[in-house]
Formats: C-alpha cells, structure tokens, sequence
C-alpha cells in the first residue's frame, strides 16, 4: 500500500526507491562502523582519528535521514531496521575489543571505499529515472570521498 503518492510514474519510482533504500542501509550500516570503532580506538593517534570518527558518523547519520524523507517523499517507506541493516549490509565490521589506530584508519578506508562505489552504481541508476535524487547521491558521493581521502592520508607515507 503506498500512503504518499509519488509524482515519479511507478518504473522510476521503483528504481530510485531501491537506490534510496540500498544508500539507507549503506548509511546506517557506515555510522555504527564509526562509531564502534570511536568507542574502541586505541594508540598514539587516539583522539585526532576519534574525533574525525565523529565527523563521519555525524554525516552518515544526518545524510541517512535526508535519504529516507526522500523515499518518504516518494511514497517509498524507508526501511532503517536492525534487521534490515543487520541483514542487507555489505560492510566488513570491526573486529570485537580494541583496535588500533591505524586498523581503525584502514577499516574506514575500506568502508568508505565501499560506499562510494555503490553510491556510483546508483548515481549512474538514477540519472533517468529521477535527477533530483542523483543530485543528493551525487552531493552524498562527495562527502564520502572527502572523508575517505582524509582517512587514507593517515596511513600514507611520502614514498607510497
């Protein structure tokens, strides 16, 4: 049953409700990686990485509630369960207790790594189908990468 009706005919809608519920999970998903590895960070590089861990929890969760009103605002019912996180997510947690610093620095790399790519997948999924929400991906898609390059300069020596 679709409470809100869409202004998408039902082919796009279709489409950008799966793009928008796939980028939920991914969100979501990102969010709980930053913050268990916030939680568990140890090392000599501790409080400048547990402090970017925020950054990107922040904006994982802040874009994860502008993905679902969009899919609300389509008449798609956003899905942001537990289960569903639990179930649909593609991520690679952190391992249980501690983790050093620069395994925490490459675990986000990785993740973040795997969103951009999935995020490029639907930008390239809605480009038709709906341009208002490749736009919020496209804007999404940057922010990941911006914070990915931030990540991945934590680790890089001169000569790599």
């Amino acid at each position: 049953m679709t409470v809100v009706k869409s202004s998408l005919p039902e082919p796009e809608r279709r489409i950008t409700g799966d793009a928008l519920q796939a980028t939920l999970v991914d969100l979501l998903a990102l969010s709980l990686i930053g913050k268990q590895a916030h939680w568990n960070i140890v090392g000599p590089r501790f409080r400048s990485i547990h402090l970017h861990l925020d950054e990107v929890v922040s904006a994982a969760r802040t874009f994860s509630d502008t993905v679902a009103e969009r899919a609300a605002a389509l008449g798609v019912s956003p899905d942001g369960r537990p289960e569903t996180v639990a179930s649909a997510s593609v991520f690679q947690g952190p391992k249980d207790g501690w983790i050093q610093d620069t395994d925490v620095v490459r675990l986000l790399v990785e993740a973040l790594a795997t969103a951009i790519e999935r995020l490029r997948e639907r930008i390239g999924a809605t480009e038709e189908a709906d341009p208002v929400t490749q736009d919020l991906l496209i804007g999404i898609t940057a922010e990941l990468e911006k914070q990915r390059w931030m990540f991945e300069a934590e680790n890089a020596t001169r000569d790599a």
